[in-house]
């Protein structure tokens, strides 16, 4: 298939600016992937849809404050977009990659000033990224948290503010590292997550930490030659043992959001889930064989994207776009403050 296959055309006006009044305020797309047909929900009506055996997969990760806004030793001004805060060595961690736009890209050996106080190296560049190294005591999170920005979607186009700091992070966010939301998370609150366990289900968690990577767009019509990104996933033996339970008891495995359904897929192997960590450029494409996941809750995603391939190969190609031309006719709010989509996993025939 095409990258162009995976088009839409989709009015500005439709791309929602800002979150919901409440987080399960919005509305919900119920994509029946094995009966072929669609049905308008609200997500408040979600606990209905699951049985008692159920179980839903959250990604814990948190996202940072990752954008910074400096000068270069030689006065330009220089924005950094931080991708990944690497280990430490000594028990602090002061490295980062990074995205940097500027007039002029940083050499190596060069210094990036940010808030007049915090000073960064250039120490190289690794691919498209440049590897920083921040001077002083602090560490990278701290310094983050301290001078950073929240990190919103290029699509979105007002400065961040208070509202943001809280709704795009998911309420069970836990473990720092995104640069992104996992968005179909944003739905769920306190209420929604307790309205689920007095129906029964289970809920368990992974962690990938969402990268930048996830808005660069598939640059070749050809899609078998995009290089996916790699991000870093986590999975329990706890929540391994959570999933192969409620599979026994009959009940289906919800991923919340594209990267729980890729986080348990990287880790299934020859059939079976198992526990571990490391990095992913898992490229799901229609043809894919799901090995774990049985229900996808996701947002609404940007046309040509891996992620309208990822929903196409879950769902089933015309269902997907069936489903994406129904949803602009009604007026469906897209991308990460948008409505979202339960989706059955298409039944091969």
């Amino acid at each position: 298939m095409k990258t162009s296959d995976f088009d839409y055309s989709l009015p500005p006006e439709l791309i929602a600016q800002h979150p919901a009044a409440t987080r399960s305020a919005s509305r919900l797309l119920h994509l029946d992937g094995a009966a072929d047909r669609f049905v308008d929900r609200q997500f408040i009506q979600l606990p209905d849809l699951i049985g008692p055996s159920d179980i839903f997969v959250f990604n814990d990760t948190k996202v940072i404050k990752a954008r910074l806004f400096g000068i270069k030793e030689t006065g330009g001004s220089v924005e950094v977009l931080v991708e990944r805060i690497l280990p430490a060595i000594y028990g602090v961690a002061k490295v980062a990659l990074a995205h940097v736009r500027a007039s002029k890209s940083p050499k190596t050996g060069s210094r990036l000033l940010f808030a007049n106080q915090i000073t960064a190296v250039m120490v190289r560049r690794v691919d498209d990224l440049f590897e920083l190294s921040f001077e002083g005591e602090a560490s990278v999170y701290d310094i983050l948290a301290a001078i950073g920005e929240v990190p919103l979607p290029p699509y979105i186009t007002h400065e961040p503010a208070s509202e943001d700091e809280s709704r795009y992070q998911t309420v069970y966010a836990k473990v720092d590292g995104s640069v992104a939301a996992p968005t179909a998370g944003l739905h769920f609150d306190e209420a929604m997550l307790a309205a689920l366990q007095a129906r029964g289900a289970t809920l368990a968690y992974v962690t990938l930490h969402v990268g930048a990577g996830t808005f660069r767009p598939v640059r070749d019509d050809d899609i078998a030659t995009h290089k996916m990104h790699s991000e870093w996933y986590s999975v329990t033996e706890a929540t391994v043992a959570q999933i192969k339970a409620a599979k026994s008891r009959g009940g289906r495995v919800i991923a919340v959001g594209t990267t729980s359904l890729r986080t348990l897929e990287s880790a299934s192997k020859n059939g079976e889930l198992q526990a571990g960590s490391g990095e992913t450029t898992l490229f799901v494409t229609p043809g894919f064989q799901f090995q774990t996941v049985d229900r996808l809750i996701t947002n609404f995603h940007l046309p040509k994207s891996t992620l309208m391939m990822l929903v196409s190969a879950f769902a089933g190609y015309e269902n997907t776009m069936a489903a994406y031309r129904h949803a602009v006719i009604s007026q469906y709010r897209f991308f990460s403050y948008g409505d979202a989509m339960l989706i059955e996993k298409k039944i091969k025939t």
